[in-house]
């Protein structure tokens, strides 16, 4: 029997947060806090076990990468994950809104969990930004729309990622990473590279990527891939600056949420 993708091996270099032992999704549900976290029935064992430990160390340097305690990456408790379970053709990964849900395959969903959980906070953080939108919107979305926003110093932070990421430096105008991705969109005949979602999640993948800590597992392909050669990740001095934003960002979010905690 041929082995599924989940059993090579995944580069990391991040801290040792298990030991070196093996742990269940029933761990990573209790320590994250997540909804639910729901196993496909053609996932054997030895699979679930590759899956959770792989699973577990991801979470954890996307922790360390953010500076942020595990409820953020939970949306205190708000997101679920779908491994291996109601996939879609043709695609290895994807986040459903009416669900909340991060869904990866068992096969094809390695390095696609920092684009997807971007996804989730980027719809779970619209109706902590913008005033009176639908609870489908993404912020990214509301913010490009000019959506009336609430005041507060973490969303004015994330504004500017997203100012960056779609607008160019006058600020008026959309950037070339978002014509090189509308351009992406006219050569393959969708729309899909040129929304703001799915620029703000890859722009979200480059600044994970590019961070010294690595785990090709959370995220991959932001570089040599054959869409990142055809431009559909920010470049150069536009995505230090990008990376500089969301760091400031998630680093006073975290900030602000252990202070929460103690309080």
């Amino acid at each position: 029997m041929k082995s599924s993708r989940i059993h090579r091996e995944f580069y990391r270099n991040g801290e040792s947060h298990r030991g070196g032992a093996d742990v269940t999704f029933q761990d990573i549900l209790k320590l994250f806090g997540f909804r639910t976290i729901e196993i496909g029935r053609w996932v054997t064992p030895t699979e679930q076990q590759i899956a959770a430990n792989l699973f577990f160390d991801a979470l954890y340097d996307l922790c360390d990468i953010l500076q942020v305690p595990e409820q953020v990456i939970s949306l205190r408790g708000r997101l679920g994950i779908a491994f291996g379970k109601g996939g879609r053709q043709g695609v290895c990964a994807h986040y459903t809104p009416i669900k909340h849900e991060i869904s990866l395959a068992k096969n094809a969903g390695a390095g696609s969990l920092a684009h997807e959980w971007f996804h989730a906070f980027d719809h779970y953080i619209g109706t902590k930004m913008f005033c009176n939108i639908s609870p489908s919107t993404f912020a990214s979305e509301a913010y490009l729309h000019h959506q009336i926003g609430y005041p507060h110093q973490l969303n004015e932070q994330l504004s500017d990622c997203f100012t960056h990421i779609m607008l160019d430096s006058s600020g008026t105008k959309p950037s070339d990473y978002f014509y090189r991705s509308k351009a992406l969109d006219q050569n393959h005949k969708i729309i899909y590279f040129a929304k703001p979602e799915e620029l703000c999640a890859r722009a979200f993948e480059s600044f994970i990527q590019d961070h010294p800590i690595k785990n090709a597992f959370l995220v991959q392909g932001t570089k040599q891939s054959t869409t990142a050669l055809q431009g559909a990740y920010p470049i150069k001095s536009h995505r230090t600056k990008v990376n500089e934003l969301f760091a400031i960002y998630f680093s006073h979010l975290g900030h602000t949420m252990r202070l929460f905690e103690e309080k």
